[in-house]
């Protein structure tokens, strides 16, 4: 039985440490999500989601850290359930690393249809890091209170699907490219961000925004009350949502 009214969030971290520090990205993510106003647990492995112990299971929303090519199929149909039956989910950085294992892109089906994305590759310009500059789009309610911003990152080359609604992007080539998204599974709701490769990115004031709002959205938290949930904490770089120091 549920006990408490606020949703409550899992950060879950799962795969290789080799390319991505998964223990800093859980730290680094439970402190955004706990900024927000959510409680948040910390957990290693996407095993919890096929049997999930009580904290699995009365979280509202997922905030999924991934950094492998595998990913069992019994997993990904359990989280797509959990979310189809009304979880959040916030999928970040290589957490759709999709199609590189064994089977390729069939053994990842669901977990393609459920984040709506896939890694692809860092681009043609030889380079798989830099400065990239955000534009965000405004009305959405993951996006409505955050300015563009900068930040240090990887480049990230996404085949995605139709359905997913574009809510910031990077210049590309002579086009754009997508760093965050929302799409609806079933009854729940999924943003992934494109963005988070190590700590110079968990540090921006943009990015923590982003992931805070992507997470009370992913959470079911109404549209109206988005911003004064945000404005509980400080931004990271001395302001407030709506200007003020």
């Amino acid at each position: 039985m549920k006990l408490r009214s606020s949703p409550a969030a899992m950060v879950v971290v799962d795969g290789t440490d080799i390319h991505h520090d998964l223990i800093g990205a859980a730290l680094a993510l439970q402190e955004m999500v706990v900024e927000a106003g959510i409680p948040a647990a910390r957990a290693v492995g996407t095993d919890r989601f096929a049997d999930p112990m009580p904290a699995t299971a009365e979280a509202d929303v997922y905030v999924l850290y991934r950094s492998g090519v595998r990913f069992d199929p019994l997993q990904q149909k359990a989280l797509s359930d959990l979310v189809a039956g009304g979880k959040g989910l916030v999928a970040l950085h290589a957490s759709n690393l999709f199609g590189f294992g064994k089977g390729g892109i069939e053994a990842d089906r669901e977990a393609f249809a459920l984040v709506g994305s896939r890694f692809l590759s860092h681009g043609d310009d030889g380079l798989s890091e830099g400065r990239l500059e955000v534009k965000v789009r405004e009305g959405h309610p993951v996006t409505r209170y955050l300015d563009d911003f900068g930040i240090d990152d990887e480049f990230y080359v996404l085949e995605y699907a139709g359905d997913v609604e574009v809510l910031a992007e990077r210049q590309a080539g002579a086009g754009t490219e997508p760093v965050a998204y929302a799409r609806r599974h079933g009854a729940g709701r999924v943003c992934y961000i494109a963005l988070g490769h190590d700590a110079r990115a968990w540090g921006n004031p943009g990015f923590r925004q982003l992931v805070r709002q992507a997470t009370l959205w992913a959470a079911g938290v109404p549209d109206e009350e988005i911003a004064s949930w945000s404005t509980r904490w400080p931004l990271g770089n001395g302001r407030t949502i709506g200007g003020g120091a």
